[in-house]
């Protein structure tokens, strides 16, 4: 299927790994110029070595994200030298999983002002190419932990939040075209990731959260960021402001 994205403009924080990293993937399968980000300098210098020689531009730097400044510089100096920004991604988050107030710093700092200072820095290009071409999107990763509350977590409250601002986004910037919404993952699993060091560190936690998935299986990178790079696209332009919940049904939440 033609996605209607040949040719446009995509930042993506957080693209060098797991669901970020196949956004990505999809995005230069559609004929999207890329740039990344991510904090390992290494990881990033790899993908973009990698991802190279697809026919589209691949550019990307190492960034603290949590850094607003050096955030918002870099979307700028990225947006310009693309040439536009059609599409903001934000896959970045602190991945906190406790409560102290170190955890709630992490994932304020990192998931809602990372997502904050980078629509900031690039709204004035997406507000030009959807004066331009209809159509612009924003995109934050978020997690079914925002709806499923079993015990204080500073990560299922911070992406709570995320939804909240997101819907914000979308009611404020829906008459200029511009579109923001949540994709929000079930249990994802990819070598390196969260659940692969939980298989590996706590078997019988492992277990026990497979015999909770119905499908039999966890979600791969892939299928989140076919959710995402759908939702980004022309042909999602009129959904806006919504929590798309792909979870392969491991909730229990009726979305009314």
């Amino acid at each position: 299927m033609d996605l209607g994205l040949k040719g446009k403009k995509a930042i993506i924080l957080g693209g060098t790994r797991g669901i970020g990293r196949s956004i990505v993937e999809n995005l230069i399968n559609e004929g999207v110029n890329i740039a990344l980000c991510a904090r390992n300098s290494e990881q990033v210098d790899a993908s973009i070595a990698e991802l190279s020689g697809k026919g589209v531009t691949v550019i990307g730097a190492a960034i603290d994200i949590s850094d607003g400044d050096a955030l918002k510089a870099w979307v700028i100096a990225a947006g310009e030298e693309l040439g536009g920004i059609d599409i903001l991604v934000s896959n970045a988050s602190a991945m906190t999983q406790g409560s102290s107030e170190e955890d709630w710093k992490a994932g304020l700092s990192i998931d809602i002002l990372g997502l904050m200072n980078a629509v900031e820095a690039a709204k004035p290009l997406l507000e030009h190419a959807a004066s331009e071409n209809g159509d612009a999107s924003i995109i934050s990763i978020g997690s079914v932990s925002s709806v499923n509350a079993s015990a204080p977590s500073a990560y299922g409250a911070i992406k709570g939040a995320l939804v909240h601002y997101v819907k914000g986004l979308a009611k404020e910037n829906a008459a200029k075209h511009i579109r923001a919404n949540v994709v929000s993952p079930g249990t994802v699993y990819f070598k390196g990731g969260v659940w692969h060091m939980i298989e590996e560190n706590m078997p019988d936690v492992f277990a026990a959260t497979m015999k909770r998935n119905p499908t039999g299986r966890m979600a791969t990178p892939e299928d989140i960021a076919n959710a995402a790079v759908f939702l980004a696209s022309p042909l999602s332009s009129f959904t806006t402001g919504i929590n798309f919940i792909v979870d392969g049904a491991i909730t229990d939440r009726a979305n009314y």
